[in-house]
């Protein structure tokens, strides 16, 4: 287990893995070019490549009739990654738990927990599908996430066996699954009023950021699944070995941002190469440079110093990286330099590390 230097400590600051853990999100998303399924495969390759590089979890994300990503089902994606690694940590990003009856989600984390034991992470969000047609499908309505507090204790519920329906969830109940929630708006209330660990991003809006943290730390009531405020920080993080270089891993998420905004689907990532020629509106002009402002992005020496700011600021005690690119060879050298920027050890050996939030 890496050590945990406290914010204010008086040391020489070290490498930011020394102030924080380092784990990733991969929304396996889809490539102009590419089929689906191979961004599902890429999910699965990258967690081995994240494991030999020390990082401590990856988790996988739920979208639902999203051309740009071909990850639906976190749960069934979450066990291939844990079949084909053996020490990391692997987790959700979440499952939309107003998307889900909660004792289907419980039943499916407790499998996870029971074929993969120590390595499993429950992180939990509050949106419901992204357009109408979507929640038809699903059978839910808009203001269904507003019940998600209700939601998540009735889910949390099921593993403690409390069910006041004597209906027992197989296997969840009695095994310890850490839940996160990601906040979004009320979700660091939420998180807090819960006693559980949070996610929170995005770098682009730092001031928001710690708003939310400064607020989830001081509305923190103690529970059994963690007995103190544990954060942890999400954004996009890239680097390379020029300024020029790093910008550009970020080229094509922008530019499928953008036309998301403009068009109303969020499409497969394009090569930069091809976003660099396109003419754009001034209306998409303007997304696009927006979406590549505010991230982690640069040098190895210019991250680590952004990255040490930023955790100081926060006093998080987890960084979560959500970067997605064309390139997949371009988007594994950032990592490769990320984890050398935050002192990562490398492959952590054959055990499960312990999960710090429930520590």
């Amino acid at each position: 287990m890496q050590s945990q230097q406290s914010p204010g400590s008086s040391q020489e600051p070290g490498p930011p893995g020394e102030a924080a853990r380092f784990s990733v999100l991969d929304r396996s998303r889809t490539r102009e070019g590419h089929e689906a399924p191979e961004a599902l495969r890429d999910t699965v390759r990258l967690a081995q490549d994240l494991e030999k590089l020390g990082y401590h979890r990856i988790w996988v994300s739920e979208h639902h009739g999203v051309p740009g990503v071909a990850g639906s089902a976190p749960t069934v994606l979450a066990a291939a990654v844990a079949a084909a690694t053996r020490t990391i940590r692997v987790g959700t990003g979440g499952v939309m738990l107003p998307n889900h009856q909660p004792l289907v989600v419980a039943e499916q984390f407790g499998v996870l927990e029971s074929l993969f034991p120590g390595r499993i992470d429950m992180g939990l969000g509050r949106s419901v599908g992204f357009t109408d047609g979507v929640r038809k499908a699903l059978g839910r309505d808009k203001d269904v996430a507003e019940d998600f507090a209700a939601q998540l204790a009735e889910l949390l519920g099921w593993f403690r066996g409390t069910s006041p329906t004597r209906v027992h969830a197989r296997p969840a109940e009695g095994l310890t699954v850490p839940p996160f929630v990601l906040a979004m708006g009320e979700g660091a209330t939420i998180a807090a009023r819960a006693g559980l660990p949070m996610v929170i991003g995005d770098f682009r809006n730092r001031e928001k950021m710690r708003r939310g943290i400064d607020h989830y730390r001081a509305a923190f009531r103690p529970s059994v699944w963690a007995r103190e405020p544990y954060v942890v920080i999400s954004g996009t993080i890239a680097v390379a070995e020029s300024p020029e270089a790093a910008r550009r891993l970020l080229l094509p998420e922008a530019w499928s941002m953008a036309y998301s905004r403009t068009h109303g689907t969020f499409p497969p990532l394009p090569p930069a190469e091809r976003v660099e020629a396109l003419t754009m509106t001034a209306k998409e002009r303007g997304f696009y440079e927006s979406g590549l402002t505010g991230h982690i992005a640069g040098t190895e020496e210019q991250v680590a110093h952004e990255l040490e700011t930023v955790i100081k600021e926060t006093g998080a005690q987890e960084v979560l990286v959500t970067t997605s690119s064309y390139d997949r060879d371009a988007l594994l050298d950032s990592y490769r330099r990320l984890a050398r920027v935050a002192g990562l050890t490398g492959f952590p050996g054959s055990r499960p590390d312990p999960d710090p939030a429930q520590a």
